[in-house]
């Protein structure tokens, strides 16, 4: 396992701001955004901030202050210089970071927190979030309202994610333990139990689970972080996109077990999964236990399996090994992102109202 040299550690300070989500500009190399929460998001203002990285360190350059916190943001797809943040109050905004000020829309129809927000990398004018209203919402910019509304799950709905490879595909998960396939093409009408019904759904974890992310080379595969401390690693090509019939067709179906790798390590609850931009077999991870790792797959395991099978399990923790531990932090770490631009560049986040660039 290799170490992380403090000395080649950048750090920038959100003084007053538990930092909760920390994102790379998909256009400049040197720009990220960190949305933060005064009183570590438990009531309270928040703030976007966005930093530049240059040689000499990384600094704020602008700051957007709003009446509740933030838990997580998105750049845009299309401006490079906008994007949408998701708050405590159940608001959505849409920001112009060379704007001073106020947001540049704003939509308020969650009814609870917003907790996740993802941008469409495909269909570029789409992006969602997800909700502790158990709901699911995807807009466009230009519009007042929302575009589409899943009921999707029957608790908070930790993060949702559009697939990499398929534009009108989105993952989602839960406090309930389930990780659910959505396809937006074919929206279902809520069932008598007041759900939407699902393409996919896997229990990932048997509790809450904080995040997910799809692999950006093997878009069959999932990685989920959990209360339970694991992170898992789901291959979809093992659930049948038929569902099985049931006697009560209302009853939630659950597809048999795809999960094809284990990873243990983090001694709390893992927080938040993301997949290298770079390299099908590099995962990056961020716990409670104030730190983040760096975690590898076999690549011959990620490859190798056809539908209904895997090779992962041929290796210990199914093929995957921990290459790095970042214990700089002194809270609870829960974002981490990769740079697109520097490869092995990953920016993590804290409660400790502090971020740190490093490799």
């Amino acid at each position: 396992m290799q170490p992380v040299h403090p000395g080649s550690v950048k750090r920038c300070r959100t003084e007053g701001f538990a930092a909760y989500s920390v994102a790379f500009s998909p256009f400049f190399p040197n720009k990220l955004a960190v949305a933060g929460s005064a009183n570590f998001g438990l009531v309270g203002n928040g703030r976007l901030s966005v930093l530049g990285n240059g040689p000499a360190g990384v600094g704020v350059e602008k700051v957007f202050d709003t009446q509740d916190g933030l838990y997580d943001l998105a750049w845009s797809e299309v401006h490079e210089n906008q994007l949408a943040t998701a708050s405590g109050d159940g608001s959505v905004k849409l920001w112009d970071v060379v704007l001073n000020d106020f947001p540049i829309r704003k939509w308020h129809e969650h009814t609870r927190e917003v907790f996740s927000v993802d941008w469409n990398n495909l269909q570029k004018e789409l992006f969602c979030t997800s909700s502790w209203d158990c709901s699911i919402k995807l807009w466009t910019p230009d519009r007042p309202a929302s575009v589409l509304t899943i009921p999707a799950h029957t608790a908070c709905v930790y993060s949702a994610i559009f697939s990499p490879s398929q534009p009108s595909t989105i993952a989602s998960c839960s406090t309930d333990g389930l990780l659910k396939v959505w396809d937006t093409r074919s929206p279902t009408p809520p069932s008598s139990s007041g759900l939407a019904t699902p393409s996919i759904a896997l229990q990932a974890h048997p509790t809450e689970v904080l995040s997910l992310d799809w692999n950006k080379y093997q878009p069959h595969l999932i990685a989920t972080g959990s209360v339970d401390r694991t992170i898992r690693i789901h291959d979809l090509r093992m659930a049948s996109s038929a569902l099985p019939p049931s006697a009560n067709p209302t009853a939630p179906t659950l597809q048999p077990s795809a999960t094809v790798a284990t990873l243990l390590g983090h001694e709390y609850a893992v927080r938040k999964v993301s997949w290298s931009p770079h390299s099908p077999n590099v995962l990056a991870s961020a716990s409670y236990d104030m730190t983040a790792r760096i975690w590898s797959m076999d690549a011959a395991s990620l490859g190798g399996a056809g539908a209904g099978m895997s090779s992962f399990g041929a290796a210990g923790m199914g093929g995957a090994r921990l290459e790095k531990i970042y214990d700089g932090h002194t809270e609870f770490v829960v974002g981490a992102a990769w740079s697109f631009f520097e490869e092995g560049v990953l920016a993590s986040c804290s409660w400790d109202q502090e971020v740190h660039l490093w490799r």
